[in-house]
């Protein structure tokens, strides 16, 4: 599994440091989140629209602003090319779905539409559960 796991960081890497739209307008994205998909967890720090790094093993205390916490039915939903309703996004998976949003709810507001186009990169990397 942590070959894959590292398979997948370095896609979702590359495909977040490459993407045209974070790259437009996320120059103040900076913030740290974890995706939290039950037997794997991921804290994902971005320093000014950049991933800084990927820990795909973290300590229980390692910091984070905020967390997606689902089960890995979810986020293997979420990860498909073409989710499922309610699998599509953050708000209506956390509405229908198992889908909790944890942490620092202001850091995600304002980081919102950088970190939406963040996750949607999700449909083209997959999820490693």
């Amino acid at each position: 599994m942590s070959a894959e796991i590292n398979n997948w960081s370095k896609k979702f890497e590359d495909l977040t440091n490459s993407n045209e739209t974070i790259n437009a307008m996320a120059k103040y994205y900076t913030c740290s989140f974890m995706f939290d998909m039950e037997k794997v967890k991921i804290i994902i720090e971005m320093h000014d629209g950049k991933v800084k790094k990927i820990n795909t093993n973290p300590a229980p205390l390692d910091p984070y602003d905020f967390a997606l916490r689902a089960s890995a039915k979810t986020w293997k939903e979420f990860g498909k090319p073409i989710p499922k309703p309610m699998y599509h996004g953050i708000w209506s998976a956390s509405f229908q779905r198992d889908l909790k949003i944890e942490g620092n709810h202001l850091i995600l507001m304002q980081n919102l539409r950088n970190f939406t186009v963040q996750f949607e990169l999700l449909r083209q990397s997959g999820v490693p559960v």
